[in-house]
């Protein structure tokens, strides 16, 4: 970190590195240009890594839909967090990446900063992006048959080997030629990505089916947790990517006509259990930990029609029953209107941190990665 110091400047490299790596990612690339040690030092893994730790301001993206299934295509926005803005809109991007229907295009993760995004439109592709330095990958295809359909994906960080990984369930089809003619038979394949060796290999199938649902599914500490089925019996797949393993874990609750998303509830594995039908419902957090404990119910919240995440204050995201993006108080059971409109399933809330993490892809200037700050 020799000459991390601007000259002139009487401060210890030490305390300079420590104040830079606590400045947001826009800051620090306005300053790449300002001495050739501080742009050297803001690419190295020891300072990535400690303006990770240091940064906990956390960001919204807001995935929505415009127009109808046929002709809309999916919107991505930044949603604004400070105090007196109402999560306004304040910066729109558009993608070389887009689906034409709501359940094409799907947000998974994040990790680290980076957001893992999945196309199921015929062309089942995956793309890692980092909203912060606005870098955007492609995933390459891993083998698989002519014929197949796209079940589920899954994205995490290996510790072990500083390696970001993403999980893909497919199913195969094949036709066989037998005496009674033609017939199609299946087999299921799993393939994991590795971003430090760019490329896909084949693992084990664990017997279980996860649910291809990225806004009930979630990361965290190094596993990720699929809803899923086994002999028609709802349950958690979880696969952990340092060991590369599969496990499986009861629901805290299997009632038909419930909703359970599952989030992360500081650090460890929580589930929310809400009605899928009525005009009010009422929410029960439940948290693993050894066992599931229930934590807090939060009582007949009116309007409802889907939980999209909490905000770090304790609130609510929730999608209102004429699929208006709303903001709920238990505290002080507000509810407030944000002017954001999606079709259901559609619309997907994700809160991420800032992160200077590289994905070795293109960036805004160098693809088509367009981003435009929203018009007051």
């Amino acid at each position: 970190m020799a000459g991390l110091s601007k000259p002139g400047c009487d401060l210890p490299e030490a305390l300079v590195l420590e104040i830079l790596s606590k400045l947001p990612v826009k800051s620090l690339t306005r300053f790449r240009s300002v001495c050739k040690p501080w742009f050297s030092s803001f690419q190295t893994p020891f300072f990535i890594t400690k303006h990770l730790h240091n940064n906990n301001h956390l960001n919204l993206l807001h995935k929505g839909f415009c127009g109808d299934t046929r002709d809309g295509v999916y919107s991505f926005s930044q949603l604004s967090t400070e105090k007196g803005r109402n999560f306004s809109v304040k910066e729109n991007f558009h993608l070389p990446f887009s689906g034409k229907g709501w359940f094409d295009l799907a947000v998974d993760g994040p990790c680290n900063g980076i957001l893992c995004l999945e196309l199921d439109d015929g062309r089942d592709k995956a793309a890692l992006w980092n909203p912060s330095t606005r870098e955007f990958k492609i995933l390459p295809q891993p083998p698989h048959s002519t014929s197949f359909d796209f079940l589920s994906l899954g994205f995490g960080y290996d510790s072990q080997t500083d390696d970001y990984k993403v999980v893909r369930f497919v199913v195969n089809y094949f036709e066989e030629d037998s005496d009674v003619g033609s017939m199609f038979e299946h087999n299921y394949q799993v393939d994991l990505y590795s971003l430090r060796s760019d490329s896909w290999k084949e693992i084990s199938y664990p017997g279980v089916e996860p649910y291809d649902l990225p806004p009930f599914n979630c990361y965290i500490n190094g596993v990720y947790y699929w809803h899923a089925t086994q002999s028609s019996a709802h349950l958690i797949l979880s696969f952990d990517m340092v060991n590369e393993k599969f496990s499986t874990l009861p629901l805290p609750q299997t009632s038909e006509g419930f909703y359970s998303p599952l989030l992360d509830f500081n650090g460890l594995l929580g589930a929310i259990i809400y009605p899928v039908e009525g005009t009010e419902k009422s929410f029960d957090l439940w948290v693993m930990n050894e066992s599931w404990t229930k934590q807090f119910s939060i009582e007949s919240v009116p309007g409802v029609e889907m939980l999209l995440g909490f905000w770090k204050t304790g609130e609510l995201f929730i999608q209102s029953l004429d699929h208006q993006l709303v903001l709920f108080d238990p505290s002080t059971r507000e509810l407030k209107n944000l002017g954001i409109y999606a079709p259901k399933w559609s619309m997907q809330i994700t809160a991420y941190v800032e992160s200077l993490v590289p994905i070795n892809a293109r960036s805004e200037h160098e693809g088509r990665i367009i981003s435009r700050p929203a018009r007051n």
